[in-house]
């Protein structure tokens, strides 16, 4: 059941199972240990067992893993006890997410670890859940009525696995129309709206602060990677590598460009504002710049073995600084990937490393 590798000279691990009958022997015994891990997270032996009773119910073959057929499934399972351990016990979340990491970091642990930020959302109608709205759904691609999830996943040369989780609540639900929904559904009166990026800015402080799970890379698609908040958050996680998407329209100097003081008067008063010195060349778009590119620029590399084949891409890459709101922000690694064939599509990363780091983890 071990993961196998794409190729035999590839340095991380894709999984590929084939579980047997025979593979989840004693299963149920490894689950109790697992559980045990965790009985100083209760106060009580009650709330204790149905804990174990809702781990059952998310293994088993059952369609829909919410609490009542899950308590119907296992044996000695009770509906409205699993219901009260759910709403209305109390246990300590932190103490068992870092009991959770502990777990994580003894069986793939690897210093050249990777933290992947992402998102995804799950169908869900009623009225009894929190966060519910019509949103964009991950799972299906499209906008539907549902919740929506900020995950953090771990993954290493020898395995991956859920590291972290926020609920996303839309901001609507902070308005006076939701007032009494929030009451129903146990929203703590001193939560305020978060956006995605900050949820996950908030996972990737905490993570690395508690030092728990060892990474050297951290990965997270462009909704993350044009979020402020975010890209402060990762910069603070010295000696890790970042690799975060960035739409075509981002634009950039290849050198910083020097500022001055503009003043102006306005009702009387004299204002001053921080303006891009006149001389300097306007920004460009990361799409304009992989377009110009020669071809000495571009290296060709293979990412995997497809099933028809070799998969490869052409990459190049540019120090750049990003502007923000016509102004030089940080100075990145831009890393542009690029299809090969006469009509070629682009992908657009900016990294968080040393100026001589060779990226070779991802092009080189």
């Amino acid at each position: 059941m071990l993961p196998e590798s794409r190729t035999p000279d590839e340095g991380f691990a894709l999984p590929r199972f084939e579980i047997t009958p025979r593979d989840v022997e004693g299963f149920l015994d490894e689950l109790r240990t697992f559980h045990e891990h965790f009985r100083s997270c209760f106060s009580r032996s009650e709330p204790r067992g149905h804990f174990f009773n809702s781990l059952v119910g998310q293994c088993s073959e059952l369609e829909r893993k919410s609490i009542e057929p899950m308590a119907l499934e296992v044996a000695g399972g009770n509906v409205r006890g699993m219901q009260r351990f759910i709403s209305d016990n109390i246990w300590d979340e932190d103490k068992m997410r870092q009991t959770y990491h502990g777990l994580v970091a003894a069986e793939m642990g690897d210093p050249e670890g990777v933290l992947m930020v992402d998102e995804s959302g799950f169908v869900k109608k009623g009225k009894e859940s929190v966060g519910v709205a019509r949103q964009y759904c991950g799972s299906l691609g499209k906008v539907e009525h549902g919740q929506v999830g900020v995950f953090a996943a771990y993954a290493s040369r020898h395995g991956y696995a859920l590291a972290d989780k926020r609920l996303f609540i839309p901001e609507t639900w902070f308005g006076e129309d939701y007032a009494e929904r929030r009451q129903r559904c146990h929203v703590p009166a001193e939560l305020r709206f978060h956006t995605k990026p900050q949820l996950a800015a908030e996972m990737v402080k905490a993570i690395r602060v508690e030092g728990r799970l060892p990474f050297k890379y951290l990965v997270a698609d462009c909704l993350y990677g044009n979020s402020p908040d975010f890209l402060d958050a990762i910069e603070a996680c010295v000696g890790v590598t970042s690799l975060v998407s960035m739409p075509s329209d981002t634009r950039w100097w290849l050198q910083r460009p020097v500022t001055t003081e503009k003043t102006s008067k306005y009702k009387g008063a004299m204002r001053s504002q921080r303006v891009v010195a006149p001389e300097v060349v306007a920004p460009l778009t990361v799409a304009a710049l992989a377009q110009s590119l020669p071809s000495s620029g571009w290296y060709r590399r293979r990412v995997s073995e497809g099933s028809k084949g070799p998969i490869e891409y052409a990459f190049a890459r540019k120090r750049v600084t990003l502007c923000k709101d016509d102004l030089p922000d940080r100075t990145v690694w831009l890393v542009i990937k690029r299809t090969l064939g006469a009509n070629p599509t682009y992908a657009f990363d900016i990294s968080k490393a040393p100026e001589s780091a060779p990226l070779r983890l991802f092009v080189w």
